[in-house]
């Protein structure tokens, strides 16, 4: 099959399958794995360009609403007839549904079921684990910084932190993303302070502007220095890169429970 992605966690869903190889054209934001590096860029995810899509022939196309602003892009493909499927993963439970249902749709059930298998196994292994830890913190996610975005109840990073033995500091509000501002965080008083800015490198993120902020100085986080700079791609995309993030996060506060733990993540 010539498969297209034109969003990062559709790329990845593609690569857990297998199916790297079919891929012929990729968004700009696709860099997992490093091969993807080398196709034909399409263009930001929000703003595909369709002639060029269309010029490569797929025989389908993922796409997803998880990324606000993407259905423009599934018009254009229902407008001209190319075959597409769009995922919207909000949870760990739906990027296991959604390996059955590209799995489907390329031909390949039978490796999705086990893929599938072994995904929701790790889930269900993390949250065991998690269930042995014995002091619970409170993380407060940072997705974007001015004006403040933070995940909230239905979104995977709850669901994530608590995998790692933690919680999200925002777990009470019922949305999936939450605007707020500095001062409401710094009175939620959180353990850790997790910066995953969409879109920014690792090695952009400048943990000196958290500590400038008005107040922020008092919370016991910015006191004690436990502010983790995180890699977006671990953490901000829904799609099962989202175990190695889990690991990676569960190591670093409870190492003595997980650091044995193999997460079976690699094609």
């Amino acid at each position: 099959m010539r498969i297209v992605s034109i969003c990062p966690s559709n790329t990845e869903i593609i690569d857990y399958l297998g199916l790297t190889s079919s891929l012929v054209g990729v968004d700009d934001f696709s860099d997992y794995p490093g091969e993807v590096r080398s196709l034909p860029k399409l263009g930001p995810d929000l703003s595909i360009d369709m002639d060029k899509l269309q010029s490569l022939k797929p025989d389908l196309v993922l796409s997803s609403i998880s990324v606000p602003g993407m259905e423009k892009n599934i018009e254009e493909l229902d407008r001209r007839e190319i075959p597409h499927i769009t995922l919207n993963p909000q949870s760990f439970n739906d990027i296991a549904e959604d390996l059955l249902t590209v799995g489907k749709a390329c031909g390949i059930e039978e490796t999705a079921g086990e893929k599938h298998h072994t995904f929701l196994h790790t889930v269900e292994e993390l949250k065991r684990l998690s269930r042995t830890v014995d002091s619970i913190p409170t993380l407060y996610w940072e997705w974007w910084p001015k004006p403040v975005f933070t995940p909230g109840k239905i979104n995977w990073l709850t669901e994530l932190s608590e995998m790692a033995g933690a919680e999200n500091v925002f777990n009470d509000v019922d949305l999936a993303s939450v605007q707020t501002d500095w001062e409401d965080v710094r009175n939620r008083e959180p353990d850790y302070i997790c910066l995953a800015w969409v879109g920014v490198q690792q090695k952009r993120v400048n943990p000196g502007i958290v500590k400038k902020r008005p107040k922020w100085d008092t919370m016991k986080a910015v006191k004690e220095n436990r502010i983790l700079i995180l890699e977006e791609a671990l953490y901000c995309r829904p799609s099962p890169l989202l175990l190695k993030g889990a690991l990676k996060l569960a190591i670093e506060l409870h190492p003595e429970v997980y650091k044995g733990l193999d997460i079976q993540y690699d094609t």
